[in-house]
C-alpha cells in the first residue's frame, strides 16, 4: 500500500496519546493482557505513514485525586502497598488484586496511574480544543470498580475520564463500548446519572465474563434509560454485529443527544480472539469508528475520544484492527491490500501465529456457521428489547 502523503498541517485534527512507559502495565510474561500490541499498532500505523511523531502526545501521571473520582482511597493505597512488596495476595484478594486476572506486579499502582493520566491527556486535548479527536490505546480498562480490580483492569480510566470531564468541563457523556466483553464497571458506576449514558454491545454473559450486560440493566432512579445493553450471542457474524452496531449507536446518539462521545475499542469480538466466542472479522474493525466518527461530528462537534481495551491475539487482529481508528480519525483512506513488507519481516519472527499478510482477512475465515438464520434472529429481537424505551418515546 502506498504511503500517505500531503501536507500534514491539514491533518492535525486527531492527537495519538502514547510514551513508552505505558507498555510497564504488565502482569506477567504469559499473561493475555500484553501491551506489546501497542507497539505492533504504532509501528504499522508508522509503516504506512499514517501516523508521525508530530501526532504523538507524551502521557502524564494521573494523581491520586484524579483517581479517587473513581475509586475509593483505600483501594488506591492497597494497590500502591500491593505494588511495593508489602502486602501479601491473600490480604489483596478482597479488592481483586492478587488473582489470577489481576496478578500483583511491582509498580502495579504507578503503572496504572500512567493509564489513568493517558485518558485525561486525552481528555484535555479535546475538550480544551487543541484537537477535535484523541486516541489513547493504552486505555479502555472496562472492568475497574469503586473499590475492586476486575478482568485485568486495576484502574478504571474511562469512569475517571468521565467524571474529570464532568467535573472540570460540566458536558454530557456518551460511553459506546464495543469490546467482546460487557463494559460493567463504567455502566455500574454511572448507574443512576443522567448525565451519563453507557452502551455496551458484548457477547452475552451466558458463557462468557462477567456474566452481565443484560437488556434489563437499564439504569436506575434518575438514571433509567441511559443504560443500554446489546448482549448478542456466541458465534455472531459480521452482518447481525453491525446491523445491531449500527441502529444501536445511531438512536443512542439521538435520544441522549451528548456533548462528547467515548469510545471503547476492545478488539476481541474477533473469530481469532482466544478469549471470546464470537465470529467477527476485519469488516466490523472498519466499520465501528466510521460511524462513531460521522456521529461525533453530528452531534458533537466532532468531540471525540478513543480508547483501548481488550484483545487478546495481538499479532493477527488488534495492530489491524487499532490501525482503522487512527486512520479514521485523521480523515485518511482506510487502508486495505498487502500489509508492509517491512512490518511482517519485523514482527513474523516474533509471532508464535503466521500473520494475516492483507489489511482484509481472508474468505472465508472459517467454516459456516449452521445456526447462522437463528443466531440472527435472536440478535434482532435482542435489538428491539434494548431499544423499547427510545423506540417508545419516539411514538
Amino acid at each position: 500500500m502506498a504511503k500517505f502523503t500531503g501536507d500534514r498541517t491539514m491533518m492535525k485534527n486527531a492527537v495519538f496519546i502514547y510514551s513508552p512507559e505505558q507498555l510497564g502495565y504488565k502482569f506477567s510474561d504469559s499473561h493475555p493482557f500484553n501491551h506489546t500490541r501497542l507497539l505492533l499498532t504504532m509501528d504499522l500505523l508508522k509503516n504506512i505513514g499514517a501516523l508521525s511523531d508530530d501526532d504523538i502526545i507524551p502521557v502524564r501521571v494521573a494523581t491520586d485525586e484524579e483517581i479517587a473520582l473513581g475509586h475509593d482511597l483505600k483501594y488506591i493505597d492497597t494497590v500502591k502497598k500491593a505494588g511495593h512488596g508489602l502486602l501479601t495476595p491473600q490480604q489483596c484478594e478482597m479488592y481483586g488484586i492478587g488473582t489470577e486476572d489481576t496478578p500483583i506486579f511491582t509498580n502495579m499502582h504507578e503503572a496504572s496511574a500512567l493509564l489513568v493520566g493517558s485518558t485525561l491527556q486525552a481528555v484535555d486535548y479535546v475538550m480544551q480544543g487543541k484537537s477535535r479527536h484523541a486516541l489513547n490505546l493504552g486505555g479502555g480498562l472496562h472492568h475497574g470498580f469503586h473499590g475492586r480490580a476486575s478482568g485485568f483492569c486495576i484502574y478504571n480510566d474511562s469512569t475517571v475520564a468521565i467524571r474529570y470531564i464532568q467535573e472540570k468541563y460540566n458536558a454530557r457523556v456518551l460511553y459506546i463500548d464495543t469490546d467482546a466483553h460487557h463494559g460493567d464497571g463504567v455502566q455500574w458506576a454511572f448507574y443512576d446519572d443522567p448525565d451519563v449514558c453507557t452502551l455496551s454491545i458484548h457477547e452475552t454473559g451466558r458463557y462468557l465474563f462477567p456474566g452481565t450486560g443484560n437488556v434489563t440493566e437499564r439504569g436506575n432512579g434518575q438514571g433509567y434509560g441511559t443504560s443500554f445493553n446489546f448482549p448478542i450471542d456466541a458465534f455472531t457474524e459480521d452482518e447481525s454485529f453491525l446491523m445491531i452496531y449500527e441502529q444501536a449507536v445511531r438512536e443512542v446518539f439521538d435520544y441522549f443527544k451528548p456533548d462528547v462521545v467515548i469510545t471503547q475499542n476492545g478488539a476481541d469480538a474477533h473469530y481469532f480472539d482466544p478469549l471470546t466466542h464470537l465470529y467477527g472479522t476485519m469488516k466490523i474493525y472498519q466499520e465501528i469508528p466510521k460511524l462513531a466518527h460521522k456521529l461525533a461530528h453530528e452531534y458533537c462537534d466532532g468531540k471525540w475520544i478513543a480508547v483501548g481495551g481488550g484483545g487478546y491475539d495481538i499479532w493477527r487482529v488488534v495492530p489491524r484492527a487499532w490501525s482503522f481508528i487512527w486512520t479514521e480519525m485523521k480523515d485518511l483512506p482506510c487502508p486495505s491490500g498487502p500489509l508492509p513488507a517491512q512490518w511482517l519481516e519485523k514482527w513474523q519472527p516474533q509471532s508464535p501465529v503466521p500473520f494475516i499478510p492483507t489489511w482484509e482477512d481472508p474468505t472465508p475465515l472459517y467454516e459456516p456457521i449452521p445456526r447462522k438464520a437463528e443466531i440472527e434472529e435472536k440478535n434482532a429481537q435482542m435489538l428491539m428489547k434494548a431499544l423499547h424505551i427510545i423506540r417508545n418515546q419516539a411514538k
